[in-house]
């Protein structure tokens, strides 16, 4: 019988969970739960249980199961300490708490980012090596390093928080290129903008509008995507230094912008690298798109 895992990936919009094959990733029973209600009924983790106690009803061979939280995390992951979109769990012995319901099964808690990168290496498309950088692109910036299959937690536990790095403007990084930040951009530099573009100046720029217009060679476009690729360049210039990592994976909900992105990205790398990290060097799309909190929960139970 094939190993299977319960992934668990908390959002702060969504709780969703599902029963992951070990070997494909196949993923099967999954539930969604609006996280609203549960942070209402202020029971969170009690309504949780409920949910898992389900799963492990209907698919009693599961033994183990994997949580990804959007925040920090104390370094033995057991305790949630700053979970910024469900603060009133802050605090919470999540692991004990769960094993003490579940005295018969593992659980296991990482940070989300990290576990999307972890769940990359054992259930993406392609190989990767054993050490390699993601980075997600969306409303924040995220990330994580994986160093020898292991998630690297600095001193602390939670190490590698690229969007909080400085950047330009007086702002982290995330604060210049976020999702917001990103449109906040792209319309005030079509406001002085004079050239031809399909971008519309009333304010109205859009995620996917931007990324269609680059896709058919609109100037302006790309020299909005120009400005992401240049500080989102020199932050992974300064992460590539540190760790000695040349792998690196680009996910989150703004990557379908990565091919207009890259061109800056990649001028800022050849500019501040040496051969050494640019002989090796080999920047890619993470492959697991929606799925990649789930499988990255259940990726933690290997």
């Amino acid at each position: 019988m094939a190993t299977e895992y319960l992934g668990i990936d908390i959002g702060g919009t969504n709780v969703k969970m599902g029963i992951v094959e070990a070997e494909t990733g196949k993923l099967s029973n999954f539930y969604s739960h609006d996280t609203a209600s549960w942070r209402k009924s202020g029971h969170f983790v009690e309504r949780l249980g409920d949910a898992i106690a389900i799963q492990l009803l209907e698919n009693k061979n599961v033994q183990k199961v994997g949580i990804g939280v959007p925040g920090l995390i104390t370094r033995d992951r057991s305790t949630l300490i700053e979970i910024t979109a469900i603060p009133e769990i802050n605090g919470i012995t999540i692991i004990p708490d769960l094993k003490e319901r579940f005295p018969n099964h593992d659980f296991f808690l990482e940070n989300d980012a990290n576990a999307a990168a972890l769940g990359e290496y054992y259930f993406g498309e392609g190989d990767i090596p054993e050490d390699y950088i993601m980075i997600t692109l969306g409303t924040g910036i995220g990330g994580a390093a994986i160093i020898d299959k292991q998630v690297f937690k600095g001193g602390g536990g939670n190490a590698m928080e690229p969007g909080h790095i400085p950047s330009k403007h007086g702002k982290v990084l995330e604060r210049n290129i976020g999702k917001n930040e990103l449109l906040e951009l792209a319309n005030s530099m079509r406001k002085g903008y004079t050239g031809k573009t399909q971008l519309p100046d009333d304010g109205t720029i859009s995620t996917t509008g931007l990324v269609a217009a680059a896709g058919e060679g609109d100037e302006l476009a790309q020299k909005i995507f120009d400005e992401v690729g240049e500080m989102l360049g020199s932050g992974l210039v300064a992460m590539i230094r540190i760790l000695d990592i040349t792998t690196i994976l680009i996910g989150g909900g703004l990557s379908a912008s990565f091919d207009y992105i890259m061109p800056a990205v990649d001028k800022q790398l050849e500019y501040w690298l040496t051969p050494y990290y640019i002989k090796t060097l080999n920047i890619k799309k993470a492959t697991l798109g929606n799925d990649a909190g789930l499988l990255g929960a259940a990726s933690l139970c290997f």
